[in-house]
């Protein structure tokens, strides 16, 4: 337990003598009932098995912040760090602050933040790893970093960016409400360090003595209505119409007037690039992500998921190119590759995570993650692709007659297609984040559909040219009517594509979130890279369409139909992880800056010892 001393000041000690029984979002305060079995059990803190005496211990409890009172002394934070030893280049709580105005009448708001031990943790649901646990003392949402294996999703999926990803230990760690002082009735060592009296903690909704609001939302503060976050704010100045953000991110909260008290209005995202920008390539930024290994593989399995349906379709369909493909050299060799890249892109993804060896942990929490769900479907997908493979490869190499493998590869497909269409819906559902609007649209659904069908369709039609035309297996002119066949594949992906980008584009364009300013980076930033990507499905729907009908010059045609595919994809799928923009709080100019940090290390202060190393990111 941690040790109280006897002369804790009054600011310091727990005083909740009486609260409410349901909060502002209608969830009950009471986290258990009180004949519940889930009462009085120790937390073994540090391995202590005693019980706290808090009378309050089995309701909701959260912090209370006056953002009139904080002026930014970072107290809070230092703390924080110290009582948890958080190393230098994470931060369990920030001070950032966003400003409006001109002088002489300027303003400035500050903001701290941590943890806000929501009602409904999303880091929780979409742990693949049940690191996670929501207790019943306190309300408290606790983690456990020897649990992680580093796979970073909560920090996906929190509005608020409260797990923190250590880069050198590989593991996610965050705010524990430090339950150890709530034990022993005491406040939490950030809300006890606090210099201008800003910050406060106790059962929720429960306003502190001398205040008078209870807010949900302040400007700058994300959208409550994704996890009931159980913090409340007072901020009874006048703010300005406009408060912007100063961490280089390009966004500023406009009022919306709903009523004659302003202090009530909502503060909703806008784009407000401060410097007009131009449009630019940035291919190393594009292609130097650190989510390079998600690219690699969502692009390899669903190039496989996507071939593997074509190809076994086509042959039960008995369609031109399906009949080609079932030639058995040329059916082994397509066999082996997309094991192969399916393969390398599990080997990609796997390595990406802070703890590799602990891969096996991403089935912990099929109950409630889309990522645990994402990875069992496609672990099924890549089972029954290998059966199949193998049954094929057996009654090719031996012809048994004592065994007729085509029932049991039948099976085998029709596992693998379970696979497909479980790991496919998740796989899609991992990105539809409401933290991260930009991805948060049909887009994202339609995105991956058509990759499926255009790189599904390019896989096959390398085979068909290649194997077919280099074996003599089939003429010329046969094998270019399977390849116009394929083009109504490919050219029905790109033309679904299109109209995703279209709708994309018009939404965004008008939205009052970030999704508005990844639009915005899209035009410019990486506005040349954005543009080729355009013109190359535009290029490719003409040559789609043109194989279709010209079969005779399919192969001249599909070589550069499938350079232009692979192109589109890598560079369409790049876009979409460097463009999303989450719903974090506002940084400072220094600090939870990420074009600062860029700029530390790209000079060298990054890797200076007396000003912090920052490393680099997972």
């Amino acid at each position: 337990m941690f040790n109280k001393r006897d002369n804790e000041p009054d600011y310091a000690l727990l005083n909740d003598p009486a609260s409410q029984v349901l909060n502002q979002y209608g969830d009950s305060i009471e986290t258990v009932p009180e004949t519940d079995s889930l009462r009085h059990q120790s937390l073994h803190i540090n391995g202590d098995n005693g019980i706290g005496e808090n009378p309050n211990r089995y309701k909701q409890h959260g912090f209370y912040f006056n953002a009139d009172n904080c002026i930014a002394c970072h107290a809070c934070e230092a703390a924080c760090s110290e009582k948890n030893d958080v190393p230098g280049h994470l931060a369990f709580r920030s001070v950032g602050f966003i400003e409006g105005g001109s002088y002489p009448n300027s303003q400035r708001i500050n903001i701290s933040m941590a943890c806000n031990h929501c009602d409904n943790p999303v880091c929780l649901k979409g742990c693949p790893t049940r690191a996670y646990t929501k207790f019943a003392e306190y309300g408290a949402v606790l983690q456990d970093p020897d649990i992680c294996f580093g796979c970073g999703y909560c920090t996906w999926v929190c509005p608020y960016n409260a797990p923190q990803l250590d880069p050198v230990k590989g593991q996610v760690s965050k705010c524990n409400m430090c339950v150890d002082r709530l034990e022993v009735g005491l406040k939490p060592a950030c809300v006890a360090a606090c210099l201008g009296n800003a910050l406060d903690f106790g059962v929720i909704e429960n306003i502190p003595q001398n205040r008078t609001q209870a807010k949900t939302a302040i400007p700058g503060f994300p959208d409550t209505g994704i996890t009931h976050p159980n913090i409340r704010f007072q901020q009874l100045k006048n703010t300005q119409r406009d408060m912007k953000r100063v961490d280089n991110v390009e966004l500023k909260y406009h009022r919306e007037d709903i009523g004659k008290d302003s202090k009530a209005n909502v503060y909703k995202p806008e784009l407000d690039p401060e410097i007009e920008k131009t449009r630019q390539w940035n291919l190393r930024q594009l292609f130097g992500s650190h989510e390079n290994a998600h690219i690699v593989f969502t692009l390899a399995t669903q190039a496989v998921m996507g071939a593997f349906l074509l190809q076994v379709l086509g042959g039960w369909f008995n369609t031109n190119w399906g009949a080609a493909l079932q030639a058995p050299v040329t059916q082994n060799v397509l066999l082996i590759v997309m094991i192969l890249l399916q393969t390398f892109g599990l080997f990609k993804l796997t390595m990406h995570l802070g703890k590799p060896m602990r891969f096996y942990r991403g089935f912990n929490n099929l109950r409630w993650s889309p990522v645990s769900r994402e990875i069992a479907g496609v672990s099924l997908f890549y089972a029954g692709l290998v059966v199949y493979s193998l049954l094929h490869f057996i009654q090719y190499l031996f012809a048994p007659e004592w065994v007729n493998t085509a029932y049991l590869q039948t099976f085998a497909a029709v596992i693998a297609f379970a696979g497909i269409a479980f790991g496919g819906f998740y796989m899609i559902k991992i990105y539809r984040i409401p933290a991260r609007h930009f991805w948060n649209h049909w887009h994202t659904n339609a995105s991956f559909v058509a990759t499926m069908m255009t790189l599904g369709g390019c896989l096959l039609a390398i085979f068909l040219w290649v194997m077919d035309v280099l074996n003599r297996q089939q003429s010329v002119t046969q094998v270019g009517f399977n390849l116009s066949e394929l083009s109504f594949i490919l050219g029905s992906g790109v033309l679904l594509e299109i109209a995703a980008l279209l709708s994309h584009a018009r939404d965004t364009r008008a939205a009052h979130s970030e999704a508005a300013l990844s639009r915005y980076e899209q035009l410019t930033t990486y506005g040349k890279s954005f543009m080729l990507r355009n013109s190359l499905l535009v290029f490719s729907l003409v040559l789609c369409v043109a194989s279709y009908f010209m079969p005779a010059l399919n192969l001249i045609l599909w070589p550069v139909l499938i350079i232009s595919m692979l192109l589109s994809n890598a560079i369409g799928r790049a876009l979409f992880y460097v463009l999303v923009i989450p719903t974090t709080m506002p940084g400072a100019f220094f600090w939870r800056n990420k074009k600062f940090q860029q700029h530390a290390r790209e000079t060298g202060l990054a890797a200076m010892p007396q000003l912090g190393v920052l490393p680099d990111t997972h």
